[in-house]
């Protein structure tokens, strides 16, 4: 009886844990759509940077402050040698996320954003010449197939955004990559990610923000009937930006990597309908139909990886490498680097 109460209660935490991840990973994508389109705040460097504040300064008081979090001490050396470069390509993949979500709708930038498996797949192979096994590639070709469709028929395509989204994808192929060597020997969660690599992010991205916007946004304030309203809902966004690192944390550590990557694919399905329905953006039958076509590729490319990684190795036969997308345990679930991205845009 006990045992049965106590396997209850870890499925209700694991649906508690993805449905407040699906939350916050949500809001935070339909707020900043809503920054762009609504308050008309056409600025996504000083979004982004807004963010990256947010975060460093949250990262501090969970670490340093409340102490909620033990700080994963980086030899100063690190910081600048590992650190710093694995925050120049986060902040180019944060920046490009929101400059698509600028120009494009959710439903294209998500289902876009589904196609990074295919550019880690292909980055690892052409770069680092790393094998794949058959079914890896086999598992692409819906990936890519949804894409195509979904690039096609859709009825607010815009060049700029579209390009800003597929850039994207390689930034965070490149970013995930560059993770197992550049911050091989450090086990960091998405908390300690955080700390570490939003105030570089911070830094790197501050001045190019004031420089290329900064008239813009003086003038947006003096035209903008309610400034002092929009700036609290621009640092909102920042605020639950963080705060989906901690959900991020928690859903790592109260699901298994099946269903983790299984509730990812409908995080962006759940992502697609709300902001349909928030912001009624024109979609075709065969847009939708491309969109579902690239989710069902995504869950099941990370089945075939998963099945892959529970096969004893074959002696003489070169193994599928692993991807953080795809890990075998939880453990391995732990962030290198801080996701929306495809969690946090």
């Amino acid at each position: 009886m006990e045992e049965s109460f106590v396997c209850q209660w870890s499925d209700i935490r694991s649906l508690l844990s993805i449905l407040q991840w699906w939350a916050f990973n949500v809001t935070v994508i339909i707020v900043n759509k809503w920054i762009f389109q609504k308050l008309d705040f056409k600025f996504p460097l000083s979004v982004s940077c807004v963010h990256f504040i947010c975060s460093a300064i949250g990262g501090y008081v969970v670490i340093k402050v409340l102490k909620l979090k033990p700080l994963i001490t980086v030899d100063p050396e690190d910081r600048w040698r590992r650190i710093f470069p694995m925050s120049f390509v986060f902040c180019i993949n944060i920046v490009l996320g929101n400059v698509s979500l600028r120009y494009i709708p959710v439903s294209f930038m998500q289902t876009i954003k589904s196609f990074t498996p295919a550019t880690t797949v292909v980055l690892q192979w052409l770069v680092w010449r790393k094998y794949f096994d058959w079914r890896i590639w086999a598992s692409l070709v819906p990936i890519v197939g949804g894409i195509l469709l979904t690039s096609v028929t859709e009825l607010s395509f815009n060049m700029l955004g579209f390009c800003a989204a597929l850039f994207g994808c390689l930034a965070t192929s490149t970013k995930t990559i560059l993770a197992e060597s550049l911050l091989h020997g450090y086990k960091f969660d998405s908390i300690n990610t955080v700390y570490y690599m939003a105030p570089f992010a911070t830094m790197i991205l501050a001045l190019p923000a004031l420089l290329l916007e900064g008239n813009g946004i003086l003038e947006w304030f003096g035209t903008h009937p309610y400034p002092w309203s929009a700036l609290i809902i621009i640092f909102s966004s920042g605020v639950l930006a963080f705060c989906l690192n901690f959900s991020i944390f928690y859903v790592i550590h109260s699901t298994t990597a099946v269903t983790f990557n299984v509730a990812g694919n409908l995080k962006v399905a759940v992502a697609v309908l709300v902001s349909w329905l928030i912001f009624r953006n024109p979609i075709s039958y065969l847009n939708s139909v491309g969109c579902a076509v690239t989710l069902v590729g995504c869950t099941f490319y990370g089945y075939v990886r998963h099945m892959l990684s529970q096969q004893p190795a074959v002696p003489g036969t070169p193994r599928t490498p692993r991807t953080p997308r795809t890990p075998r345990s939880k453990m391995e679930l732990l962030p290198l680097v801080n996701d929306k991205l495809e969690d946090k845009v």
